[in-house]
């Protein structure tokens, strides 16, 4: 039997907040999550694990949009496979898109940096150091 956890436990182990899963939950990011007999939501170990794989999602820049597309095609079935892989595809080129804006960005402020670092270097050599014996 798979272990189960509350949405405040969820929260804690995710970082998400109680709000957020459950606007996940309620535009059909997440299934519908099970409840208990007094209505309370329980999570189990695979909702986790989807749970995880929705915030790399988003953390990467997928939009909610295609984040509610691949997931309405899970809940399809297995026979969506295709479909997903290429929705993950098109999401890769563009993760890979924005790590090559980012090299660049990196390559340019290691530049700036190396420039005010020279910059830094000849002001100390033309700068007279005060004697300490005045």
């Amino acid at each position: 039997m798979e272990n189960t956890y509350t949405i405040q436990q969820i929260a804690a182990m995710t970082g998400l907040s109680t709000h957020t899963l459950r606007y996940y939950e309620r535009i059909g990011l997440l299934h519908p999550i099970s409840r208990d007999s007094i209505g309370y939501r329980y999570y189990i170990d695979s909702d986790i694990a989807w749970i995880e794989f929705l915030m790399r999602l988003r953390q990467t820049g997928m939009p909610i949009s295609e984040m509610k597309q691949f997931s309405e095609l899970r809940s399809q079935g297995d026979h969506t496979a295709g479909q997903r892989r290429e929705l993950l595809e098109q999401h890769r080129l563009h993760i890979q898109e924005q790590m090559s804006r980012l090299e660049q960005d990196l390559s340019h402020m290691e530049k700036k940096i190396d420039y005010y670092r020279d910059l830094e270097a000849e002001q100390k050599e033309v700068s007279p150091i005060p004697s300490q014996h005045q």
